[in-house]
């Protein structure tokens, strides 16, 4: 009896959202880690500079991003016509937080002459002293399109050593790190595979050196939908937040698909509620704002990378 008075509670709150959201102009955005009762009401699912882009070509006057506070800002930088919401002003990046502004200059100065490359998940602020963005799907290509033979990458170096496998071009890493995907090690994918014969392990770019070695395939979130689609395996251990496995079952009905860690978990993901979407909508809370030169310098650096 609970769980339906749960489900008809769930169903209310989404009916409250989609009437706030037609009445104020806006869109909802989830990121593919987002709990799944907000992933069935957004109007675009993705990650988070894909995310941005979308929200870029709506005419909707009001962005509510549903994912961490470097997301939202990214979303703002890309659409300063529009306000944009973070459901909840918790929801923030331990390793946006590992690495400053301060800290990108002084690497410029140890370093003269090497281009910074800032990983998307990186606050505003290092985005602006950066020469050029990447994601985990286009880091390569952003990388080996610089004519530099040093770069440095911040603030993620299993993103940089999983890079350094394919240019010859030295990587300069900051020392940040992803605390749930590094939680996955090899003897986790050894244990599953021998309890789920035939298993694929499908790994995230931000996962630790020694778990790469052991994937049957490395991709982003929306890489990882794609090829879980087109793949004939049944069992998938899926290397990256548990999120992505509620769209992926939903998806992929006949396909049976695991977590390679219990701990791959972001609490900060899951910080977002139905509650904090209908708050902060409805009394237009924690609206994300950046200093004007900040943005500008900022949008530069994502823009250099959408140019490739």
């Amino acid at each position: 009896m609970t769980d339906v008075n749960d489900k008809n509670d769930i169903k209310a709150k989404q009916e409250i959202i989609k009437d706030l959201l037609k009445k104020k102009r806006a869109i909802l955005l989830a990121h593919n880690y987002q709990r799944g009762e907000i992933q069935d009401i957004a109007d675009f699912q993705g990650d988070s500079l894909e995310l941005s882009i979308k929200a870029n070509k709506t005419d909707a006057d009001i962005i509510v991003f549903c994912g961490v506070r470097f997301m939202a800002e990214s979303a703002a930088i890309m659409n300063p016509d529009k306000i944009v919401i973070l459901p909840n002003e918790n929801a923030g990046c331990p390793m946006v937080d590992m690495i400053t502004a301060k800290d990108i200059i002084n690497l410029k100065k140890d370093y003269p002459g090497a281009p910074v490359v800032a990983y998307v998940n990186t606050s505003a602020e290092c985005k602006a002293v950066s020469d050029i963005c990447c994601t985990s799907a286009n880091a390569v290509k952003v990388v080996n399109s610089l004519p530099a033979g040093r770069v440095i990458m911040v603030p993620d170096k299993n993103l940089g050593s999983y890079v350094q496998r394919f240019t010859d071009k030295e990587i300069i890493n900051w020392p940040g790190y992803c605390p749930p995907h590094g939680r996955t090690k090899p003897e986790d994918i050894k244990i599953l595979k021998e309890k789920y014969p035939g298993a694929v392990f499908v790994a995230h770019p931000e996962s630790i050196p020694e778990t790469i070695d052991v994937a049957d395939h490395v991709s982003s979130t929306s890489g990882m939908y794609k090829f879980v689609r087109e793949s004939n395996a049944k069992y998938f251990i899926i290397g990256t937040e548990q999120g992505i496995m509620y769209k992926m079952r939903k998806e992929n009905p006949g396909k049976v698909f695991i977590s390679s860690n219990k701990g791959l978990i972001c609490p900060n993901m899951k910080r977002t509620h139905l509650e904090d979407v209908i708050n902060s909508l409805s009394n237009m809370k924690n609206i994300i704002r950046i200093s004007e030169d900040i943005r500008i310098q900022a949008r530069k650096s994502i823009e250099n990378m959408l140019a490739l």
